[in-house]
């Protein structure tokens, strides 16, 4: 036996040995940290497999079948218009409003496509960090002048994220530019207005089924959430009639399969999760029937289900182990909160620094950073180190990082992370020492 190639495999047996051998599970924050991972877990599969990845996994699967590669590598690829492809991926944000999960599937899609890494990864930031609401409730609670600060500064870090790693992946992305087709004429079987509209509809089911509420009584996004389903399922009833026409699956078919969930949605008003699941049913059975299993509905099904397997397992992983160290939000995991907002007081490097790793390896749903931070600013933590935890926070998260690694890989995932965290670290310096 050659002991030199055993040296590792005998390392991570003794490692994982001894940590069950020493494990602390007699220790109430141990216990603590562990019911809270659980309670995590419970918290993202109810609020956020269903109604922000499910809708992902669909949009990304459509666009590896239905969007064609020449339209993909002529706005995104590596000969793109770079003005072009860094200037739609960055501004992406304010359409999508998704979390730093969400955003995953979709930029998976577009990867695989061919899409540059500059621009993949401009939208993988921005998808997350440009929330238009999330924006509009930081300034209404955190201040102006930090909501501007963060909408300003999340563009300015899509399109320099982006650049960095063209710049130090170039050699790659040049071998990717010298292998990609060259760009014809975009032949699809369909006009392009009709696959915009086709995308249109699900992005408007995705948005709208997660809009978040506000604590204010009226206005303008209050009255989108009050109304959020019943837009959803306005957006719901075009996908099902684009289906029924464009992609001749029939009417008396599509009435069949969202029949429970309109019945649904009569009987059980106040359950739209419920609605929103038989339609999810729906729309999977219709994508495999013996006439539809080898055309392209089927294709779209097993594109966005090859998504799901891939992507949800790594998620879930992360969210348990995210939920060790760190707890749900209002509560602890290992790492008490009292260290946190001692740690993150003024605006010195290192406050700067820990906010950003802090806020790059917590889970923030959509919107839940801002009454985060409202607390642990009134705990102390600096302006500088706030802003810096809310460019890092809700654009990257552990479960995040590991999903990232395994579409683009281990050296690229880090680099990736590291320019988001010394990029926040930075921006909360400077912002704090102006404010």
């Amino acid at each position: 036996m050659n002991w030199k190639n055993e040296w590792k495999p005998l390392f991570w047996i003794v490692a994982v040995f001894g940590a069950c051998f020493f494990l602390p599970v007699e220790s109430s924050r141990v216990q603590g940290a562990i019911i809270e991972s659980l309670y995590l877990v419970k918290w993202y599969a109810q609020e956020h497999v269903l109604l922000c990845l499910v809708p992902a996994f669909f949009i990304a699967g459509a666009v590896a079948v239905f969007v064609s590669q020449s339209a993909v590598m002529k706005y995104l690829g590596p000969k793109a218009n770079k003005v072009l492809a860094y200037g739609v991926a960055s501004v992406s944000g304010t359409i999508l409003a998704v979390c730093s999960c969400t955003i995953l599937p979709l930029f998976a899609g577009i990867y695989r496509m061919g899409a540059g890494l500059g621009p993949a990864c401009a939208f993988l930031y921005s998808g997350p960090a440009i929330n238009i609401l999330a924006i509009v409730l930081t300034a209404r609670i955190l201040g102006p002048e930090m909501g501007i600060a963060r909408a300003v500064g999340a563009v300015i870090f899509a399109i320099v994220i982006g650049l960095a790693m063209n710049f130090f992946f170039r050699h790659e992305e040049e071998e990717k530019a010298a292998a990609a087709p060259m760009m014809g004429a975009e032949d699809d079987g369909r006009p392009l207005w009709q696959t915009a509209l086709y995308f249109a509809s699900m992005v408007g089911i995705l948005v709208f089924a997660n809009w978040g509420k506000t604590e204010a009584a009226s206005g303008l996004w209050h009255d989108i959430y009050a109304a959020k389903w019943i837009i959803t399922s306005g957006f719901s009833v075009a996908l099902a009639l684009m289906l029924a026409t464009w992609f001749r699956l029939g009417i008396v078919r599509i009435v069949l399969a969202s029949l429970p969930a309109v019945i649904s949605a009569i009987i059980l008003p106040h359950q739209p999760a419920l609605a929103f699941t038989f339609g999810v049913i729906g729309l999977s059975t219709l994508s495999n029937l013996k006439s539809t299993r080898d055309g392209e509905m089927g294709d779209w099904f097993n594109e966005s289900w090859d998504f799901a397997k891939k992507i949800l397992p790594l998620l879930l992983i992360g969210v348990l182990i995210a939920g060790v160290l760190l707890g749900r939000p209002g509560h602890e995991g290992l790492i008490p909160s009292a260290w946190v907002a001692s740690l993150v007081g003024g605006n010195s490097l290192f406050a700067n620094l820990f906010a950003s790793v802090f806020g790059a390896f917590m889970y923030f749903a959509t919107l839940t950073e801002v009454p985060i931070l409202q607390g642990l600013m009134g705990a102390g933590m600096g302006k500088g180190p706030a802003l810096a935890l809310l460019l890092a926070g809700p654009a990257l998260s552990l479960p995040n990082m590991l999903v990232i690694r395994s579409v683009m890989g281990t050296k690229k995932t880090i680099v990736f992370v590291l320019l988001v965290m010394v990029m926040a670290t930075i921006s909360g310096l400077i912002y704090g020492s102006i404010f």
